[in-house]
């Protein structure tokens, strides 16, 4: 890391955790002749066949993006935000947050075996147990379904935490500063009017809560 290192996280197990606990990743890749940032969800495998452990993401078959993300090298970048910092000077404004990036060469999975580990890795990210309460997948919806794997060689954390780092002469000014702490928090399941809610997705809301 070149810039605010000491905000690097070097231990590899705080990524892994990291990883499992947030929800959303942005993967970033060159189409059209222009960047591209796509919002994703995704699934880690730490005993991935990929170097350091596999990432996972998916998409439509049809969609050019995907075609470009094995062509060269992509960026995900996965971020939670953890609170707002108010400063006592504009320029020591910041955030709280963690932050993982992870930069390789994406491979398009083949492998029916590791297609189907893989979307149950993703959808179980989201409602761990929840693969294993659906029906099986027709071949019209993995024909229409590509899954990519990205290795986690090259993965990297920053984290930020705690208040303010301003100058001396500004905190005598007398202006006030601190952080506003940030959490996500999920609602009360709703259903859609079929069933009752099911434990797993009890049991992740709790876990959310």
């Amino acid at each position: 890391m070149t810039r605010l290192g000491k905000r690097a996280v070097l231990d590899r197990r705080k990524l892994h955790a990291f990883l499992g606990e947030a929800l959303l990743a942005h993967l970033g890749v060159v189409a059209g002749g222009h960047p591209v940032v796509l919002p994703t969800a995704y699934g880690v495998d730490l005993d991935g066949p990929d170097d350091g452990g596999t990432l996972y993401l998916h998409g439509s078959v049809a969609a050019g993006w995907l075609r470009r993300a094995i062509e060269s090298d992509v960026c995900v970048t996965i971020t939670e935000l953890d609170g707002l910092v108010a400063a006592r000077s504009a320029f020591h404004h910041s955030m709280n947050y963690r932050s993982a990036v992870i930069i390789g060469r994406a491979r398009l999975v083949d492998d029916p075996a590791e297609r189907e580990r893989a979307l149950a890795t993703v959808v179980d990210h989201m409602i761990p147990g929840r693969w294993s309460t659906l029906r099986p997948n027709t071949r019209k919806e993995l024909a229409a379904t590509a899954v990519l794997a990205l290795p986690l060689a090259e993965a990297s954390m920053k984290e930020r935490s705690g208040g303010p780092v301003d100058d001396p002469e500004d905190i005598e000014a007398g202006v006030w500063g601190g952080h506003i702490p940030l959490r996500r928090v999920a609602g009360e399941p709703i259903t859609d009017g079929h069933g009752e809610v099911p434990a797993d997705v009890v049991d992740r809301w709790t876990a959310l809560r």
